[in-house]
């Protein structure tokens, strides 16, 4: 069982570098063909804003590559550099696609609300988990019993994180499903270009998708673990 678990958590391991890879390549591609709309990445987010009907979120600039994200507490959508003001495919699937969390947050999306609960509770909980698994590692030495009871605990502060990845998915795919269909419907990108759109979103929930699986495969690891331990 272990080393099935073990090349499971590697085949996972392997699955992330891949879906990252892939996700860079298609983003480095698509952002070399220019929108016949001639609109920035900005503008696609704000086209996708109006088509909701929604006023009042902000669209900023920020460093780095790949670092775009929506702030609900703010209400405002960061856009990297390769983004924010880029005529390309990529940028405007990438600003559409934040443009659609923050739709989700006006429309009061349930597993949205959801995630955004449990981020404080994960950073909290994300910190516990592998010192209080040593110290209840060290604790069965002395006391069993009170050792492996620490050890539960770990396991069910990882287990907030894991709970975290699997509500991320359905948020990350409705987030491009909105994007999409506000960028068709806007009727100012060609079907080639929504369909480069397409991939490099499709690309970037490949990464959300292998994450939940390493994830998942920790948590069973550490079930074991606890489960020997017990034994």
């Amino acid at each position: 069982m272990d080393t099935v678990l073990y090349l499971l958590f590697l085949g996972a391991v392997v699955f992330t570098i891949v879906a990252q890879i892939k996700v860079n390549r298609t983003f480095k591609k698509y952002s070399a063909v220019r929108a016949s709309s001639g609109l920035t990445g900005s503008d696609a987010a704000r086209l996708v804003l109006y088509s909701s009907g929604i006023a009042g979120v902000q669209i900023a600039p920020v460093s780095g590559s790949l670092t775009d994200n929506y702030n609900p507490q703010t209400n405002t959508i960061s856009l990297s550099e390769d983004v924010y003001g880029a005529y390309s495919v990529a940028a405007a699937g990438v600003a559409a696609h934040e443009a659609g969390h923050a739709c989700q947050h006006a429309a009061d999306y349930y597993p949205l609300r959801i995630r955004n609960l449990l981020v404080p509770v994960c950073n909290f909980t994300s910190k516990l988990t592998f010192p209080l698994l040593l110290i209840g590692m060290l604790l069965t030495y002395f006391n069993e019993y009170i050792g492996v009871r620490v050890m539960m605990v770990a396991v069910a502060a990882y287990a907030v994180a894991v709970v975290f990845q699997i509500i991320t998915l359905p948020v990350e795919f409705d987030a491009s499903k909105r994007a999409m269909a506000a960028l068709s419907g806007s009727g100012r990108y060609t079907p080639d270009e929504l369909a480069g759109a397409k991939k490099v979103l499709s690309a970037a929930a490949l990464t959300y998708v292998a994450a939940m699986s390493v994830s998942l495969l920790q948590l069973l690891r550490l079930l074991l673990m606890v489960s020997g331990r017990r034994r």
